[in-house]
């Protein structure tokens, strides 16, 4: 059975396996198990952000951001902000300015919660609880 979400207000399901569709790696399934995709409501961002265990990646904590507003877009092709010490592109200009601002300032504002998920102090349902939103 597909991993279905009732979609906020809907009432319609949305297949939640796009983001999972590239298991080929033993890599790439570690990542899909191990992000939390947190949309626009969540975050007050107006796009997508996933955040992640540190499940013994080679960098310290990012956050990946999505490139289209609204709540879509893809993990796998959704470019970096590293946490620390102070949020930055890992790919300089791989998103707007704008976009990099309102997520530094989302990031500011919710280190503490997206270092405790990244190092297994919290689990995935006392994030979103945690979460402040961006005001833009």
């Amino acid at each position: 059975m597909p991993n279905k979400s009732k979609r906020s207000g809907s009432g319609r399901y949305a297949d939640m396996t796009d983001d999972f569709k590239d298991t080929t790696t033993t890599e790439a399934v570690a990542e899909d198990w191990a992000k939390v995709k947190l949309p626009p409501r969540s975050t007050g961002l107006p796009m997508a952000v996933w955040i992640t265990e540190n499940d013994g990646y080679p960098h310290d904590v990012r956050v990946k951001v999505s490139t289209l507003h609204g709540g879509r877009g893809s993990w796998r092709t959704a470019p970096s902000i590293a946490v620390r010490p102070q949020p930055h592109e890992i790919v300089p200009g791989s998103l707007p300015a704008a976009d990099v601002a309102l997520v530094s300032r989302w990031i500011d504002l919710n280190r503490d919660v997206i270092i405790d998920y990244w190092n297994g102090v919290i689990d995935f349902d006392e994030v979103k609880p945690r979460l402040q939103q961006v005001q833009p």
